[in-house]
């Protein structure tokens, strides 16, 4: 998980509190949970890898039946899980009438590709997966958004603000300002001491030289830095109970992009922690219908 570093048992003292916290936040997670877990009739999936310098974008496709082009979606994972973990969702869009594709990234460091909580670090980075989709004749260019769990909230929220042409954004429980998320006053030991674990961890990840490029490297990652450029509308999803990340961070976003005369939307979900929607049931429907409401009003299927 972790690059460079001795071997001590402290290290892995430190590693197993982060895996522990990891596997606390995620649950037992059910991709499936209302989601197709086969290909529908007449859906088509396939998968690509391509390498674009020192990023690697791994694409698991879902088509509908016709000839297209199609209205499409890009889907981005929560944090810690790949493409492929959200075939449920694309196979649900897919059947709906969308051309839908998920998305992850590995970053080339030391010379290998790998999955890093900092994979993009480059100005062309947030674009690279909205340009290889625009790429396909089966995509209506005209028609894209992007929609993420998580860290795929926040990436979703990142290509907007780099992209005018997406035509909305469905953001599921983002972080919207990583310092702030990180200096946060928790009451409980436990999650204090979890959460600067998990600084610990990003900061590592980083590979930054100095507090200063780190700081920077969280600003740049943070959706709040981009509220100027941010015009797409947005679907903000939030459990009411999320201890992760907590509604406010939500909250934050939705009251400076409303500030600034944008169109927003927040769906605060009650008894909804973090992932919710692939563990509990009955929320994760009613986020899904209003997803499913919202990607009709932006992208109309013929």
């Amino acid at each position: 998980m972790f690059v460079g570093g001795d071997s001590s048992p402290r290290r892995y003292r430190v590693t197993a509190i982060l895996v522990a916290l990891l596997m606390l936040s995620s649950g037992c997670l059910n991709y499936y949970l209302i989601h197709p877990d086969r290909d529908p009739i007449g859906v088509a999936t396939w998968t690509e890898d391509v390498t674009r310098g020192p990023l690697r974008v791994h694409l698991e496709w879902a088509q509908p039946s016709g000839a297209g082009p199609f209205p499409t979606v890009i889907v981005h994972p929560p944090g810690g899980k790949v493409a492929a973990d959200m075939k449920g969702v694309t196979r649900d869009l897919a059947q709906r009438g969308y051309l839908a594709v998920a998305v992850d990234y590995r970053r080339l460091i030391d010379g290998q590709f790998q999955r890093n909580t900092f994979a993009w670090r480059e100005s062309s980075d947030p674009l690279a997966a909205l340009e290889l989709v625009r790429a396909q004749s089966r995509v209506d260019r005209r028609r894209i958004v992007a929609l993420g769990f998580s860290q795929g909230g926040i990436y979703s929220l990142l290509i907007a603000a780099n992209a005018p042409e997406i035509t909305s954004v469905v953001a599921y429980y983002p972080v919207t300002d990583f310092r702030r998320w990180f200096d946060t006053e928790r009451h409980s030991l436990g999650f204090r001491v979890a959460f600067r674990v998990i600084e610990w961890h990003f900061r590592r990840e980083s590979g930054a030289a100095s507090d200063a490029e780190f700081e920077d490297m969280l600003r740049r990652a943070s959706p709040m830095t981009y509220v100027e450029s941010l015009r797409a509308p947005v679907l903000l999803i939030h459990g009411a109970d999320d201890t992760s990340a907590s509604v406010e961070e939500s909250r934050r976003l939705e009251h400076a992009l409303r500030e600034r005369g944008r169109e927003v939307e927040l769906l605060v979900v009650p008894g909804a922690g973090h992932v919710f929607n692939f563990r509990q049931p009955e929320e994760a429907r009613r986020a899904w219908d209003a997803t499913l409401n919202w990607l009709r009003k932006y992208l109309s299927p013929t």
